[in-house]
């Protein structure tokens, strides 16, 4: 028996910890397939858009969701009861999402790409729940929290006047890059190791 045709992103869980990752997922592949307005109120979709919604809304909710509401056949109705369902998940979401921002620092980890993945992971987060986290706060977030014994390279990095926070991170990154290539270096063939030239060692 062949399987199932592949989801395009992970179903609604029951529990609806990934309900506002699904709600985003979901309106950007209705819009995508021209179904965007079976999910807004007033909306003037044909009989035939409804049904293709309903059929994508279905197949990306968990099995027993779809027989909770096995009954409703209207893409509109059934996305206003998953939203009343889950949307608490904003008042959970946020408030952990805030304490990660506050506590987020440059100098616990262990790469930059860790760093980039903690904070994309956790902007991320506020932006669904609606919070607008800016360039300039990615960037002060970042600078501010150097380990003190690095306050000379925060400082270099301040008067580069960064406008993004990905042109940080790209800097961040190369600095990395170049540091552990000395280190190698340095590992391979300490200060003071220099081989003799061939002359001097016959």
């Amino acid at each position: 028996m062949t399987n199932l045709a592949k989801l395009e992103f992970a179903a609604l869980d029951l529990s609806g910890d990934n309900f506002l990752s699904w709600v985003l997922d979901a309106k950007i592949h209705l819009r995508a397939n021209g179904l965007g307005q079976t999910i807004v109120d007033e909306n003037n979709a044909s009989p035939e858009e409804n049904a293709k919604a309903m059929i994508f809304l279905r197949r990306h909710i968990h099995e027993a969701l779809k027989s909770e509401y096995v009954v409703v056949d209207e893409p509109l109705v059934l996305w206003k009861a998953l939203g009343e369902r889950y949307d608490h998940q904003k008042t959970m979401t946020l408030p952990r999402a805030r304490y990660e921002w506050t506590h987020l620092r440059f100098q616990d980890y262990k790469s930059v790409s860790e760093y980039n993945s903690a904070m994309h992971r956790i902007t991320s987060l506020m932006r669904l729940c609606g919070e607008n986290i800016s360039e300039e706060d990615m960037l002060e977030k970042t600078l501010s929290t150097f380990h003190a014994s690095n306050v000379l390279l925060q400082q270099q990095y301040r008067h580069s006047s960064f406008k993004k926070y990905s042109e940080l991170v790209s800097c961040l990154l190369l600095a990395e890059q170049n540091n552990e290539l000395l280190l190698k270096n340095h590992q391979s063939r300490p200060t003071g190791s220099a081989p003799l030239p061939h002359f001097l060692s016959w």
